[in-house]
């Protein structure tokens, strides 16, 4: 069904309604499938400009009249061949109780549904003024309407030519496809984001990030904290690292899970193109702008809008933004009526805004509203202990989409993973893993020297370098001692037996040494997501 309320402030609906008003003091209205009037059903009554109609509109019984008269008309309509056949024809109708022509649009849409229409009485034909004019007064004295000198009313009533009758029919015809091509935009956009919505509510909760190490169980636990909350989020972190990830789980997990998730990339466009972007133009706006265009901000209407790479906003941008942030309002391109929204705001940027605030391309009152909660997503250089999880998960993936056997990553591809710096973070890995896989062919162990790094490794360094500074022995001996535990567990996969005969140690004695320096993640489990 198509809401008409959606449509009253479209900016080609709003045009053509106060064009025909000014012009012929006609007034547009709009009514459903069963001739209900749509402004009725708001309270609200917007009579013609003459003193019959709002007299009969402003009794009970005349109410009762004209309401009739529009489901007759519009029930008139429905039953027609020509709607049947899907077309889109204004026309003339003979159903008013007081003797007024009323003009009918219908509104079908693409599939061929009647949907209801556009109408407009309460006016006359310039060269049928003489043969109404006894049926208009015949009909003051029948509905015992107060208005005064009943000639003078119908003197009063606003006129149009037989010519200008044409050009009105063009006119709800235009309105009618300008709501229909509307219509069929929104629910496509709607489709979409259901469909997604089904599709990736499952995929993103807390409870499947990957992630056991130290780093990630702190980020958890303050997403557990936030994760009903209304305020603004601010994640920050290195390219790569999942913050969209991040914001997924916090939409997808909170009260707003079942409303859209709408994802921008602020340095993607420039200012113009991402100004109607987010928040949409209007007919005629700048060259090629042939109908209105809702925005992202539109689009997120009661749901999640993750705006990525805020920081690279530009200072006009910037501007426009903090304004919805603080009164939820925006004003599309080329309009002058704003637009208000009930939207969650979740922003990301790699860039560091406290720095870039000091130094001014940074307004200092929009990084407040953005960082009411700021979740620092670690980089992969600083949670290791999450590698083997992450291949473990990257594999099965890969596998479930090529429908081919689950590959292997062995000892020596983790040593060189463990090993890299990471400046790519998640996606770098991802990528490293795809292409061992790719390279791998039919075998099912992975290869270290198909990593893209292999080819250029690091100058060996003795492994005690890596300790020196201004700790004592006894710090160091023990960091030497939890780097080789940790390599160790990698090149056994989490073989304690083995390992302690490797190392010289009992089996209790490297237990413990485990637990003393937090090693305790298991083997590599099937449990994860993007």
């Amino acid at each position: 069904m198509i809401e008409f309320s959606r449509f009253e402030d479209l900016h080609i609906v709003r045009k053509i309604r106060e064009k025909i008003r000014g012009w012929w003091k006609i007034e547009l209205s709009y009514a459903d499938e069963r001739g209900y009037v749509l402004d009725h059903a708001k309270g609200k009554i917007v009579p013609p400009h003459n003193p019959i109609c709002e007299a009969s509109l402003g009794s009970p019984p005349g109410f009762r009249s004209c309401n009739a008269s529009v489901e007759a008309a519009i029930r008139s309509l429905r039953d027609s061949p020509e709607v049947r056949r899907g077309e889109v024809r204004a026309v003339v109708v003979e159903t008013c109780h007081l003797g007024f022509p009323i003009v009918v649009a219908p509104v079908i849409d693409d599939e061929g549904t009647f949907h209801g229409a556009i109408f407009a009485g309460g006016f006359l034909v310039q060269d049928e003024l003489m043969s109404r004019r006894r049926s208009l007064l015949e009909g003051i004295e029948r509905e015992d309407l107060s208005v005064g000198s009943r000639s003078e009313a119908v003197d009063a009533v606003p006129t149009i030519s037989r010519r200008d009758l044409a050009y009105f029919r063009d006119l709800l015809e235009t309105t009618v496809g300008e709501i229909v091509a509307f219509n069929k935009a929104l629910r496509q956009r709607d489709q979409r984001i259901e469909a997604l919505t089904g599709e990736l509510s499952g995929r993103y909760d807390f409870s499947r990030i990957i992630g056991r190490s130290e780093a990630m169980r702190q980020l958890l636990a303050v997403l557990s904290k936030v994760v009903g909350s209304e305020s603004t989020v601010l994640v920050t972190g290195e390219n790569g690292t999942g913050k969209e990830l991040i914001a997924k789980a916090l939409h997808y997990s909170g009260p707003r899970k079942e409303r859209p998730f709408v994802v921008q990339n602020c340095s993607a466009f420039n200012d113009n193109l991402l100004e109607s972007e987010l928040f949409g133009h209007v007919r005629g706006a700048f060259t090629g702008a042939s109908r209105d265009k809702p925005g992202l901000f539109r689009a997120a209407d009661t749901g999640t809008f993750f705006l990525d790479e805020v920081g690279d906003m530009s200072a006009n941008m910037q501007v426009k933004l903090l304004r919805v942030l603080q009164e939820g309002t925006f004003l599309p391109v080329g309009s002058t009526s704003p637009e208000q929204v009930d939207v969650h705001i979740i922003a990301a940027t790699h860039r560091d805004l406290r720095k870039m605030v000091a130094e001014g391309s940074f307004r200092e009152d929009l990084f407040y509203r953005l960082n009411v909660i700021n979740l620092e997503v670690p980089p992969l250089r600083d949670r290791r202990d999450d590698i083997p999880l992450l291949v473990e998960h990257f594999l099965e993936r890969h596998a479930e989409r090529s429908r081919e056997p689950l590959k292997r990553a062995g000892p020596g591809v983790l040593s060189a993973l463990f090993s890299h710096d990471w400046p790519g973070n998640i996606r770098e890995l991802e990528n490293e893993i795809e292409r061992m896989v790719v390279l791998a062919g039919g075998e099912e162990d992975l290869s270290a020297e198909h990593l893209s790094f292999a080819s250029r490794p690091a100058p060996e360094r003795p492994r005690f370098e890596r300790f020196h500074g201004d700790g004592d022995l006894a710090s160091a001996v023990s960091a030497l001692e939890a780097e080789m535990i940790r390599e160790g567990l990698v090149a056994t996969h989490w073989n304690k037996t083995r390992l302690a005969r490797r190392l010289g140690v009992s089996r209790t004695t490297l237990i413990k040494k485990i637990k003393e320096y937090g090693l305790e993640a298991s083997p590599p489990s099937a449990a994860g997501v993007d």
